[in-house]
């Protein structure tokens, strides 16, 4: 977590020296009646200006996350400072607490009328200014948690219907074309295959997001079947073969000579299955093999390997991968909303097990499935 910092405008110093020891003293230690709850920041990076204008001209290097603000100043005083850094778009999320003598509710009212959050009146009192700067940057915390959230989810917006548009528009292209009397004869069923993938692509993102949306709402519940697991990698790996095909790919499956039973929700862990080998073929180069290998470790766990031939995922993604809109390596050319794998951790955990990623050496990634029954 990066350290708080507070800007201390006032024209007197030894005031900063009284700020700076009491909110250094201590530091770690609280009273007995103070409020503080384990993850509370008590260490601070705190920078000191003299004067409003020197303020005003230093924000961009002090970036404060809170500015303790002296009202009695000459030249500029502490409302006028507060109005002016106030009417800059990038500094209006920054609490500002007016340091003030004045008790009067006009004055008060005045400094709460400037832009100013809280006030906090002289002498200072540590207690009281420490709750203070805690709650401050509490509230300035979770305003930065607030606006990265919106901002990662207006970036990915913009990549979902970016991903969106793309098969559609594949779709739209290559049906304009097959229903034109002059396309070529010959180009057709080849033609009708791409269309066909683009839509395979835009029902399987569609599928993934609703999906999803339903796992963290609660509403999807599994219906475990028993399903001979060797056979529903087969059905996963055919309906990929011809996708595999175009990229000069091989998929094989390595599986122990007997087959076993497992209680799965078939459409769920067949979906998992598919997200896996999608993402196997997307990122391994053009002839490379993608292995399935499937192993038992106990009469009622199994253990399922999707082994590629990629660019590999460094490990310091190997858990991140699986959060939402979490990549790995970005690579021109090729969707990664970062969705697919958060869907199989959430299958796989709801399963009752483990998912992971691991370095295939020399080259590449392993996918691994553990269900525990």
């Amino acid at each position: 977590m990066r350290t708080p910092s507070i800007l201390i405008i006032d024209d007197e110093p030894n005031n900063f020296d009284v700020v700076e020891t009491f909110l250094s003293a201590g530091a770690g230690e609280a009273a007995p009646w103070e409020t503080v709850t384990p993850d509370e920041v008590r260490v601070y990076q705190l920078y000191y200006a003299s004067s409003g204008k020197e303020a005003i001209e230093g924000l961009e290097s002090f970036s404060p996350d809170l500015i303790l603000l002296d009202v009695m100043m000459p030249e500029m005083d502490g409302i006028e400072v507060c109005q002016t850094i106030k009417a800059i778009p990038k500094w209006q999320a920054v609490p500002i607490v007016m340091v003030t003598a004045l008790n009067s509710k006009l004055s008060l009212s005045q400094c709460l009328a400037a832009g100013a959050t809280d006030f906090i009146s002289k002498p200072l009192n540590r207690l009281e200014l420490r709750a203070r700067v805690q709650a401050m940057l509490r509230i300035k915390r979770q305003y930065d948690d607030l606006q990265a959230l919106l901002n990662l989810r207006e970036d990915m917006v913009n990549a979902i219907v970016h991903d969106l548009r793309n098969p559609l528009s594949n779709i739209l292209a290559g049906l304009e074309l097959l229903s034109s009397p002059n396309y070529p004869e010959e180009r057709r069923n080849s033609k009708l295959s791409q269309v066909y993938t683009s839509a395979q692509s835009l029902q399987a993102l569609i599928g993934d997001l609703l999906r999803i949306a339903l796992f963290e709402s609660g509403k999807i519940l599994l219906h475990r079947t028993k399903v001979n697991l060797h056979e529903l990698i087969q059905s996963s790996i055919s309906d990929f073969e011809e996708r595999a095909s175009r990229k000069k790919q091989s998929l094989i499956a390595q599986f122990p000579p007997s087959s076993q039973l497992v209680c799965v929700d078939v459409s769920m862990f067949r979906r998992t299955l598919d997200n896996l080998l999608s993402n196997a073929i997307k990122f391994s180069p053009h002839n490379s093999s993608t292995v399935v290998n499937v192993e038992y470790p106990t009469p009622n766990d199994f253990k399922i390997q999707v082994i590629d031939s990629g660019s590999g995922i460094s490990e310091d993604l190997q858990q991140k991968i699986f959060e939402k809109y979490e990549i790995g390596a970005l690579m021109p050319n090729v969707s990664q909303i970062g969705l697919g794998l958060a869907f199989c951790k959430m299958v796989v955990e709801a399963h009752g097990g483990t998912i992971c990623a691991k370095s295939n050496q020399p080259q590449g990634a392993i996918f691994e499935i553990t269900i525990t029954a």
